[in-house]
């Protein structure tokens, strides 16, 4: 298994990253880091769209990205063709994003999530599969080409 995940914010969401990070180096995951760096106000689409690179080029197994609300970077993730992004604040919502979505990006509103639930949306999502099956036909309906 590739044990490699890439993880960005901005700077709302900047500490639970650097939380974030730890652990997951601590359990033996290579984490490739695509900011931001500092709490300075940053733009996050910038960090989304590095992160969904990232994991649409197989460089990672998948993604986890925080901002405030975490609603604008996980728009902007999912504007990529290929990217299932989920929004989680909770581990049961985390769960069922991977086993019926198969999503490949975890995303957390870091102003509205304690830490020790963050760290539990992260090890839920990164345990489980997706279960494919009646779910399969309703991801393939996911992406449309627009006319």
């Amino acid at each position: 298994m590739n044990r490699s995940i890439a993880i960005g914010c901005d700077h709302a969401g900047f500490e639970l990253k650097q939380g974030i990070k730890l652990i997951l180096e601590d359990q033996g995951y290579v984490v490739i880091d695509k900011g931001c760096f500092t709490v300075d106000s940053v733009d996050y689409p910038d960090f989304a769209h590095a992160v969904a690179t990232a994991v649409l080029a197989r460089e990672v197994e998948s993604g986890i990205l925080m901002c405030g609300s975490g609603n604008g970077i996980n728009m902007t993730a999912n504007k990529h063709k290929g990217i299932r992004a989920a929004l989680c604040w909770k581990s049961e919502i985390a769960e069922l994003a991977r086993k019926h979505n198969d999503a490949n990006i975890l995303v957390m509103p870091a102003r509205f999530i304690e830490f020790d639930e963050a760290k539990s949306c992260v090890e839920v999502f990164l345990s489980q599969e997706f279960e494919g099956g009646r779910h399969q036909k309703r991801i393939d309906k996911m992406d449309i080409e627009v006319q």
